[in-house]
């Protein structure tokens, strides 16, 4: 996913598509005086999406995966294409892992179980800003679970990549589905730390996601 780099002045600006419009103004409120963070628009379905968000530019895009009329996946598509570089993070309460994997491969960068508290909100919203993907672990499980096999998970061969002690570590807890606030408790490290080793990570594996890493690994 291409993301584009956000200056400690420059505030991230979100857009959110929901169309319960009680959760939607909950969501808007938890953004409401965030430091760094600027919603610039909440839309009630796709259709409304797909007019006014390539005009307002956002960043980052909330997106309901189960909206009315065109789906949140058909969504990610066409906004990916309106708003190059736009970030979408993928919001749901079914279990579908179709759908997360179509979400995914439609462009989204992240997905979040619903109920989403405020704090996990914002801080997926700043994950994927700094160009991380962002996923509860309940749905990171799911993605791992997909790819798993009766038999061990091939390691890739140190010929094909070669990662440090450190990176390995950080490489385990992700494919375990902790985030990164998480990843960096075990490992008493800063979140930025635990972004910088993935980054490296990915760069190293030649993948852009979590998805496409825990592929990559159960290929082999």
């Amino acid at each position: 996913m291409n993301s584009q780099p956000h200056s400690a002045t420059k505030p991230i600006r979100v857009a959110l598509v929901e169309d319960q419009g009680g959760l939607r103004e909950s969501l808007g409120k938890a953004l409401t005086g965030v430091q760094g963070i600027t919603c610039v628009a909440m839309c009630a379905n796709a259709e409304q999406a797909i007019k006014e968000l390539p005009a307002l530019r956002p960043n980052v895009v909330l997106m309901d995966i189960n909206l009315p009329g065109m789906s949140g996946v058909e969504c990610v598509r066409h906004l990916t294409e309106l708003i190059p570089g736009v970030l979408v993070v993928m919001l749901t309460v079914f279990d579908n892992t179709e759908a997360i994997f179509n979400s995914l491969k439609s462009g989204a960068c992240g997905y979040l179980h619903k109920p989403v508290r405020g704090r996990e909100l914002v801080a997926a919203i700043r994950e994927v800003a700094a160009g991380g993907s962002p996923m509860s672990a309940r749905i990171a499980r799911m993605v791992v679970q997909t790819f798993s096999s009766p038999a061990p998970a091939p390691v890739l061969a140190q010929s094909e990549v070669s990662l440090t002690e450190r990176e390995q570590a950080v490489l385990d807890l992700v494919l375990e589905g902790f985030l990164y606030k998480q990843i960096a408790d075990r490992l008493d490290l800063s979140v930025y730390t635990v972004n910088f080793h993935i980054r490296n990570i990915y760069g190293k594996l030649q993948v852009h996601s979590r998805s496409e890493a825990v592929a990559k690994l159960r290929k082999g």
